[in-house]
C-alpha cells in the first residue's frame, strides 16, 4: 500500500474506532418553536401501536452514504440529523431540520421494544417515498427526496413483521 492510500484511510480508521452515540446529529435535527427553516415535518402513517419511541433520521440521498455509519458521516463533514422522541399522539408530526434545501433520504425506525436498534420481528420502518420493502434497504432513487427553504410536509408509512418479510400493516389495524 503506498503512503498517499494510507494517508486516505486514516479518517475511516478513527471513524470506526469512535463509540455510537444515541446523541450523535439530535443537535442539527432539533427543530426551533414555529421552525421556518429547511426541515421536514414527517407525519407517520401506519403504527402498530403508541409503545417505544421513533427515531427520524436525514442522510444525504446518494447510495454511498444512505444509511451509513453517524460517526463516518459528521466526522466527514456531511448531512446528518437524528430526532427521537416518545411516540407522539395521533396525528402530530415530527420535525427535523436539514442544513439547506436540497435531496435527502429519510428513515423512520418505530422502537417499539426502545433498545436503539431495528428488529424486524417487533419494529416498524419507513422511508421516504414510501417504497415497498423486500429483503434490503430500498435504494436511494427510491427514496429521495427534496427539501425547500422552509418546513416540507412528508408522510412515511411503517412497514412490520408480515411473514418472512416486511409489509405495511392492514388499513383496520393501524393504531390512530
Amino acid at each position: 500500500m503506498n503512503p498517499l492510500s494510507t494517508t486516505a484511510l486514516l479518517p475511516l480508521l478513527a471513524a470506526t474506532a469512535l463509540p455510537s452515540t444515541p446523541d450523535l446529529g439530535k443537535a442539527e435535527g432539533r427543530c426551533r418553536p414555529d421552525e421556518n427553516g429547511p426541515a421536514f415535518l414527517v407525519t407517520p402513517d401506519g403504527l402498530k401501536d403508541r409503545q417505544g419511541t421513533l427515531k427520524l433520521e436525514v442522510y444525504p440521498a446518494n447510495d454511498r452514504d444512505f444509511l451509513a455509519d453517524d460517526n463516518v458521516l459528521i466526522q466527514q463533514g456531511k448531512p446528518f440529523s437524528r430526532v427521537e422522541t416518545p411516540v407522539p399522539p395521533a396525528g402530530r408530526p415530527l420535525c427535523i431540520r436539514v442544513p439547506r434545501p436540497g435531496a435527502y433520504a429519510v428513515v423512520l425506525l418505530h422502537d417499539r421494544d426502545q433498545n436503539r436498534k431495528f428488529g424486524w420481528r417487533i419494529d416498524g420502518i419507513g422511508f421516504s417515498r414510501n417504497p415497498r420493502l423486500g429483503f434490503s434497504k430500498p435504494g436511494v432513487n427510491k427514496v429521495r427526496v427534496m427539501a425547500g427553504g422552509g418546513p416540507t410536509p412528508l408522510d412515511i408509512v411503517l412497514n412490520y413483521r408480515s411473514g418472512l418479510g416486511v409489509a405495511p400493516l392492514r388499513q383496520k389495524e393501524s393504531a390512530r
